[in-house]
């Protein structure tokens, strides 16, 4: 027996796979205004259904050409790009964090997905309020008559007036609804889009590529615009009235209740619907390309 034992033999050693950087913050919040600025003349339409006597999608299409002509789809782009930078970029940012802090993975149970929306939600949308109420202003304006109209110049003129003329409180004017519907937004379109995905890459029908992120946010957009739709109806009268009184959501309610029924709350779906849809596409496509992009560079894809 030797007096030194033999020294077991070395196992060869396997390079670890580096753990992978986060992604930057700011992508979602890109991805969102890219996406918007290509839906915009959608959701200008939407929201001057909710906010005006307009009855039909066409028709007010083509009331805001022909009193604006084309260029007047575009009204208010600025308050757009405004609230995408500040809430959207929010609701992503607090999205990704809030999953950290809950453990969820792409396999998690939709519960704990939807958990992460509601306090993503709750954050975006007290942040992203002011950006919020300058785009509702900006888009409704010209549906008004001229001599109820703001008359805003781009979206830093219309917060500087806003101050200056309502005081501070008017920043946080409809903060209820937009944080309700943020809410629901995030815990539906956020959570669905990473359920639906997940769920999809389980089968043997789909790789992680565009056909899948397409399918899962055509998914998540149908949701998100059905679940959102009363809140977002809300928001968008709260925000456009303006004077004492006029900011009181069982007022808003009352009033609407009395004057349209009960199905003033699903009134602009479709317009809704057809303007989320695409803009969802748009900003989970966009975002997936950005994370390429990004892996691309660090050498990782």
């Amino acid at each position: 027996m030797s007096a030194q034992a033999a020294a077991p033999p070395s196992l060869p050693l396997v390079a670890s796979k580096p753990k992978k950087q986060p992604y930057p913050f700011y992508l979602g919040g890109l991805a969102a205004t890219i996406a918007a600025s290509i839906t915009h003349p959608l959701d200008l339409t939407k929201v001057r259904l909710q906010a005006s006597g307009d009855k039909r999608m066409i028709d007010s299409i083509k009331k805001t050409v022909r009193t604006a002509g084309a260029r007047g789809l575009f009204d208010g782009i600025s308050g757009t790009w405004m609230r995408q930078m500040s809430y959207s970029l929010c609701r992503f940012w607090a999205y990704d964090e809030s999953k950290k802090l809950l453990g969820a993975t792409p396999q998690s149970p939709a519960w704990v997905l939807a958990t992460a929306g509601v306090m993503a939600g709750s954050i975006a949308g007290v942040v992203g309020n002011p950006g919020e109420v300058v785009m509702v202003r900006l888009q409704g304006d010209f549906a008004k008559p001229p001599e109820k109209r703001f008359n805003y110049k781009h979206c830093f003129d219309a917060l500087f007036r806003m101050v200056r003329e309502e005081g501070p409180s008017s920043l946080v004017r409809g903060v209820g609804p937009n944080v309700f519907r943020s809410i629901l937004m995030n815990s539906s379109q956020l959570a669905s889009y990473d359920f639906f995905k997940a769920e999809l890459l389980k089968t043997k029908y789909f790789d992680d590529n565009i056909a899948c992120h397409f399918t899962a946010s055509f998914a998540a957009g149908t949701v998100a615009t059905t679940v959102c739709s009363p809140a977002d109806v809300l928001k968008s009268r709260i925000m456009n009235a303006s004077g004492p009184g006029s900011s009181s959501t069982l007022g808003v309610i009352r009033s609407s209740l009395a004057n349209e029924g009960p199905m003033f709350m699903l009134k602009g779906w479709l317009p809704a619907w057809t303007r989320l849809q695409p803009t969802t596409i748009l900003i989970f496509l966009t975002l997936e390309q950005l994370k390429n992009v990004v892996d691309w560079k660090r050498g990782s894809l």
